[in-house]
């Protein structure tokens, strides 16, 4: 994430995000998978690879446009959670449906042993596998196991998939809603940099009484247009002290 510049806020670095990975993955799986079962089916498959780029494509713009709006980070966040929840995830449970094929329910033992392996970019170690069996290597494996499992075994995976990425999108947008409301937005923060702008030098303490002074600008008399350092007690204390200059 790049660091802020006077008003602009931090954003970018969405490559690092989990969200993002995982997205990704659903992404690049997804196209596999229509590839492979809705051959003959252009909508669907236009439809199904629509929603999961919008996932991905929507991640980073909004960390782009983190920089000026947190409200529009929040709003593409948003766009991509749903893309991916309430568009793919349904088109994934209508295949297996469709086909009486079985739903994982979300406690069952494949769905935990799925999400598990999901969750590691490579699988450290996968049991060795009977002739003819397909296992997942990981989250960056996803796409791989999609083009080779069965009917089940890959809609199942993708549901798992498409879930973690949903999940994690819901708490990234959760941070993000903390983060407006603890620190503001481009407004606020354009606002108090312009306070801080306009804010007077400090200056030495009066000679005087030994408050601060402050710059001031003679306005009349041989030295118009000069600045000098005022004590900020005036009109009570007249102590003045030259100001070297800029």
């Amino acid at each position: 994430m790049s660091e802020p510049e006077g008003p602009i806020l931090p954003h970018g670095g969405y490559r690092k995000l989990r969200s993002y990975k995982v997205a990704e993955a659903v992404y690049d799986a997804t196209v596999v998978f229509c590839r492979r079962f809705f051959t003959a089916d252009r909508r669907m498959t236009d439809q199904m690879v629509q929603a999961a780029r919008s996932g991905v494509r929507n991640i980073s713009e909004g960390s782009g446009a983190a920089a000026t709006s947190r409200k529009t980070e929040m709003k593409l966040t948003n766009v991509a959670r749903s893309s991916l929840s309430d568009e793919l995830l349904r088109d994934y449970k209508s295949f297996l449906e469709h086909r009486g094929l079985r739903v994982w329910p979300k406690d069952s033992r494949e769905a935990k042993a799925m999400r598990a392996r999901l969750m590691e970019d490579t699988a450290a170690s996968i049991p060795p596998a009977r002739p003819g069996v397909v296992r997942l290597k990981g989250l960056f494996g996803l796409a791989e196991f999609v083009e080779r499992a069965d009917p089940e075994l890959a809609a199942n995976a993708m549901l798992c998939a498409v879930n973690q990425a949903s999940y994690l999108l819901k708490r990234q947008l959760e941070s993000q809603g903390k983060t407006f409301l603890a620190k503001g937005g481009f407004t606020e923060g354009l606002y108090a940099a312009r306070v801080k702008a306009r804010t007077p030098e400090a200056g030495p303490k009066c000679p005087e009484c030994g408050k601060a002074m402050v710059e001031r600008v003679a306005k009349k008399g041989l030295k118009a247009g000069e600045k000098f350092w005022g004590c900020s007690g005036y009109p009570e204390c007249k102590g003045i002290r030259r100001k070297e200059s800029d």
